[in-house]
């Protein structure tokens, strides 16, 4: 099933956001505290949860806890609880954690960081202000861009293999119910550029086993070079190669930023377009709210309403 993609709005009237960081939680065996920014709806209660997996870009700031504002204040505004940690990849923290053990990318790290928060999700649901009691820990979802999208899609049941010992690896976190993979990497036969070598761990990936519900989003001009010669193609594997239900957003013209989603006006989007980051936003929060309420019928209704515009940005397709 295809329908076109424009920026229609489905979503309403924004709530305003409350937003706190740090909050902080000291992991054992971890060579820093885990730290992550918290943003929410001012109103509301039973309030679903995103936990959002920054990527391993090039600005020293945006991957933390202190990237992605145009996705969060969307997401928070209509209703999610998005929950950022800031991974041991982040530059922030290069510092700090060069000699320690898994660096420099920590691909088993920034999983567990998932799996922390929600082991202590009532923590943090006391620690930040006006927050106690208002979360549904049942209604939990996983969104992740570039190498977030890999750490999302081991956490949706993605197998891989510890290129140090050989070991199969799952990750698999239940408590997740449904993930948006954003610009995620592909599959692990194709990788012939020298970001394969060094990060042998992307070579095993098998999305046949990412079971859990997901939408795949992609830019038809994210030509990822240093990885493959395969094309902008590599980055709807996970759509592709994993089982169903899934979904792929491809959007026309689209970067690795996808018009600009790591941060307002920030050096590393090649692809700037408040629009395209508009319906992005809009788009992935309607799919996790009709994923995570079968009974909401959101999705379907911005896919049709998205249809109806003249000026397609991409299309969407499912199985």
């Amino acid at each position: 099933m295809t329908t076109s993609a424009t920026t229609a709005d489905t979503s309403g009237s924004p709530a305003p956001v409350l937003s706190y960081s740090p909050v902080v939680l000291s992991v054992p065996g971890r060579p820093v505290d885990l730290q992550a920014r918290v943003s929410a709806p001012e109103t509301g209660t039973g309030l679903p949860v995103i936990l959002l997996s920054h990527g391993h870009g090039p600005s020293n700031n945006l991957s933390s806890l202190n990237g992605y504002a145009p996705l969060v204040n969307f997401w928070a505004a209509h209703g999610f609880v998005v929950i950022q940690p800031t991974h041991l990849t982040s530059r922030t923290l290069s510092h700090l954690v060069a000699d320690a053990p898994g660096a420099p990318f920590f691909w088993r790290s920034r999983a567990e960081d998932m799996t922390h928060i929600l082991d202590r999700l009532d923590e943090i649901e006391k620690a930040v202000p006006l927050l106690a009691g208002r979360i549904d820990h049942t209604k939990v979802a996983v969104a992740g861009h570039s190498f977030g999208g890999f750490t999302s899609s081991t956490l949706l049941g993605a197998k891989l293999t510890d290129p140090d010992t050989g070991e199969v690896v799952n990750l698999l976190e239940p408590r997740i119910k449904a993930g948006v993979l954003l610009a995620a990497p592909g599959r692990g036969d194709v990788l012939n550029g020298p970001m394969g070598d060094m990060l042998p761990v992307f070579a095993t990936i098998d999305f046949s086993t990412m079971a859990t519900p997901a939408l795949v989003v992609a830019g038809d001009e994210d030509d990822s070079r240093h990885f493959t010669d395969m094309g902008p193609d590599w980055h709807a594997d996970p759509y592709t190669l994993g089982p169903s239900p899934k979904s792929l957003l491809t959007l026309f013209g689209a970067g690795h930023a996808l018009g600009g989603i790591p941060g307002y006006d920030v050096a590393e989007t090649t692809d700037e377009n408040p629009e395209r980051v508009a319906a992005v936003a809009r788009l992935t929060w309607a799919y996790l709210r009709s994923e995570l309420y079968p009974e909401d019928s959101t999705w379907q209704t911005a896919r049709d309403a998205l249809a109806s515009g003249p000026d397609p940005l991409g299309r969407v397709e499912s199985k």
